[in-house]
């Protein structure tokens, strides 16, 4: 079982990094805008749903990891923080213009978000990157862990994503207006894994 302190850290990383404007909460702030917020909270279910899949994917493999070889589970946490620090700092500016797809039953906005999360290869690469940061084979079994904080990174999405399509009119505004907001966003979740990347390697062994 993880300790609630690690969970808390976990979690507030979490939405930290689910606020840094990217194709997905983009999504569901066109969606919402165009289409109202019932439209945003649907493609969000769908959104979140697809992160089960990353979480099984990455738990599973990382799993084998460990087993094989305890250096290389480490190895990967290094990895994995600088991986997502540099990521975080060189980020791209999401398009907010960009037109958003004609409105669609509930059902296929769920299975839209849902496709669309698990078609991306790029989440179960972030996945890889950021979960082994909060794991500890000192905890218990690994892959029981992996589920843990995939839950925990779902509750995250619907937070985030969900408040994104409720205030979708004054999130899109404010994000066009202001050039830097999103430039700041991804600085803050640079700094979140530099931190991390400190934390592992000040980690008593």
């Amino acid at each position: 079982m993880i300790p609630v302190d690690v969970m808390m850290l976990f979690m507030g990383a979490g939405i930290a990094l689910a606020l840094v404007p990217g194709p997905d909460n983009i999504f569901v702030l066109t969606q919402s805008a165009l289409h109202g917020r019932v439209a945003g909270l649907t493609v969000t279910l769908g959104l979140a749903s697809g992160l089960i899949f990353h979480t099984t994917a990455v738990a599973l493999g990382v799993a084998v990891i460990f087993q094989t070889s305890q250096v290389a589970f480490a190895a990967l946490k290094y990895i994995g923080a600088a991986y997502l620090a540099y990521k975080s700092f060189t980020a791209a500016k999401s398009n907010l213009d960009s037109e958003a797809p004609s409105p669609e039953t509930a059902a296929k906005q769920y299975s839209r978000g849902l496709i669309m999360n698990i078609a991306n290869p790029k989440v179960t690469i972030f996945f890889l990157a950021f979960l082994p940061q909060f794991i500890d084979p000192s905890y218990g079994p690994l892959v029981p862990q992996f589920y843990q904080l995939g839950f925990l990174m779902i509750i995250a999405t619907l937070l985030v994503f969900g408040s994104v399509a409720l205030a979708a009119g004054w999130l899109g505004d404010w994000l066009k207006n202001s050039p830097t907001a999103q430039v700041w966003l991804n600085r803050v979740a640079g700094m979140v894994f530099i931190a991390l990347a400190v934390k592992l390697v000040t980690a008593e062994r």
